[in-house]
């Protein structure tokens, strides 16, 4: 089973335990109703902010969305290199179009409140970037490569070894310029 149906299926599950119609969760969520009928089939990837919303209005912390199974302790990733990639679609129209592959470093890790990524970013083929925004925090570090941060009506620059701070209410959008490029990101979202 695809990542992409995985997400679709657990977000369903979640939603019927509740005894939560598509339009209940719809109306908490504030995503159509229509995104979340694609994204529960399977054939769409949401972006990390509508996700953020639907765990939210499911009761339920972003990494129960993310996970499978959760583990007590520490949690232990060597290399950097998390056994599972989530791909989320940057605003791209169809699941095919991707062009961010978050690897958790957080996976499994039970109660977490922060989200921890490298995220391969490919560049943007879209004119002008299309800013998300949702409760919490985020801090990015940029590993390599360069990427653009528009965060409100401020538009940052930033090359490997340069980190930005923000708080994730105000309007952002995060991308590659150039070619690819590859970031550490610790996402904060209250429940």
């Amino acid at each position: 089973m695809s990542d992409i149906n995985k997400l679709g299926l657990k977000i369903s599950q979640l939603r019927e335990m509740r005894k939560m119609t598509l339009e209940q969760l719809a109306e908490q969520s504030q995503c159509p109703v229509d995104l979340l009928r694609q994204i529960e089939a399977g054939e769409q990837i949401p972006s990390l902010a509508p996700l953020m919303t639907i765990a939210r209005a499911l009761g339920e912390r972003l990494g129960t969305l993310l996970d499978d199974e959760p583990h007590e302790g520490a949690l232990l990733v060597r290399g950097g290199q998390s056994q599972d990639v989530i791909r989320f679609s940057g605003h791209a129209a169809h699941a095919e179009g991707s062009n961010l592959a978050f690897h958790s470093l957080g996976a499994g890790k039970k109660d977490r409140n922060m989200e921890p990524f490298i995220i391969d970013v490919e560049p943007s083929t879209a004119e002008e970037p299309t800013l998300s925004t949702h409760e919490g925090e985020e801090f990015i570090y940029v590993l390599e490569g360069h990427i653009e941060i528009n965060h409100g009506k401020m538009v940052y620059q930033l090359e490997a070894g340069d980190s930005l701070y923000y708080d994730s209410i105000v309007p952002h959008n995060v991308h590659a310029t150039g070619k690819s490029a590859r970031i550490l990101a610790v996402v904060y979202a209250p429940l």
